[in-house]
């Protein structure tokens, strides 16, 4: 069977060749270019540019960290996780991979869980930020932290700061959750030491004991 050739067909004759096109295009730009310098002045006139702040400019900023008010300078720049650990010597969020993987810089804001490594300080300001240390009544541990002791939750204890963290913000949205609901409520928080099983077993327990104040 010939396979049909495939006819190229003729451009219709418009009766502007393609060099007419180009220099009537071109007679037309350079036309509005000038009626924009002689008609109208404000069209002329270029706004004038928002002012910029340089990264290395230190900005006044308010941030709600723990149920405690923190007035700081801080370079538009930093991290919130940089302010936390270097500005506030709240060192429990944890700088892994730093770039929104690993989850060892997890905080909550509101109730929502965030990579403190990935939000900047700036964006902060309006939130209420709430660490591990803030999960503690005073000396004591609060109910997820005391979970993950009972539950031996952790092995080297790095991503454990944001796995308590990470387990907190799955309660306050889902007070009793399945052990599937706990896989994907923590899935954004790795363990390269793989505790997972005890991990998941923590979390089901923190639940417990927020629902019934710690009886079996």
């Amino acid at each position: 069977m010939k396979k049909k050739e495939c006819k190229q067909k003729s451009p219709p004759e418009t009766g502007v060749s393609r060099r007419d096109f180009l220099s009537a295009a071109g007679a037309g730009t350079l036309g509005i270019a000038a009626a924009g310098t002689l008609v109208g002045s404000e069209t002329a006139i270029a706004e004038p540019a928002a002012d910029l702040i340089e990264a290395t400019q230190l900005v006044p900023i308010t941030l709600h960290i723990n149920e405690r008010e923190h007035n700081l300078l801080v370079e538009p720049r930093w991290s919130l996780l940089f302010v936390l650990r270097e500005k506030l010597g709240m060192t429990a969020a944890k700088p892994g991979c730093e770039r929104g993987e690993c989850g060892s810089c997890t905080v909550l804001m509101g109730d929502q869980t965030r990579y403190s490594c990935m939000t900047l300080a700036l964006e902060a300001t309006h939130a209420e930020i709430t660490t591990l240390e803030g999960l503690m009544d005073g000396e004591d541990l609060g109910p997820v932290q005391e979970a993950f002791v009972e539950c031996d939750g952790y092995q080297c204890g790095y991503c454990t700061p944001g796995q308590v963290v990470a387990v907190e913000g799955m309660l306050r949205a889902n007070p009793d959750p399945s052990i599937e609901e706990i896989r994907l409520g923590v899935s954004g928080n790795l363990c390269r030491c793989g505790a997972y099983p005890n991990i998941f077993k923590a979390a089901k327990r923190a639940g417990e004991i927020k629902r019934t104040g710690g009886e079996s």
